[in-house]
């Protein structure tokens, strides 16, 4: 499922059927194969839409409330906006 949802947010245009037949292959049936594609891309569309209007986190939110430092987070998301897109999955995070 996680593969699904990396290669459907990094690469959608690579999607076929054979990567959704592989969930049902998991044992995901057609609701739940459903269910995976609507959250994964609601949440690249929902990014998308607060990056395109340039949507800062709150002022609520401190530094330690992150999951990664404000620091690296903002230098990931610098390298990734200077970089090209990522063609595979990285296997070393």
């Amino acid at each position: 499922m996680l593969e699904y949802a990396a290669k459907l947010t990094r690469d959608p245009g690579d999607m076929t059927a054979a990567d959704a037949e592989a969930l049902r292959q998991a044992g995901f049936d057609d609701r739940a194969v459903l269910d995976i594609c609507q959250v994964t891309a609601y949440y690249a569309y929902v990014n998308r839409l607060a990056d395109g209007l340039g949507v800062e986190l709150e002022e609520y939110w401190r530094p330690e409330d992150l999951v990664l430092p404000l620091d690296e987070f903002e230098a990931i998301r610098a390298e990734r906006r200077t970089s090209p897109p990522a063609r595979a999955l990285r296997t070393d995070r």
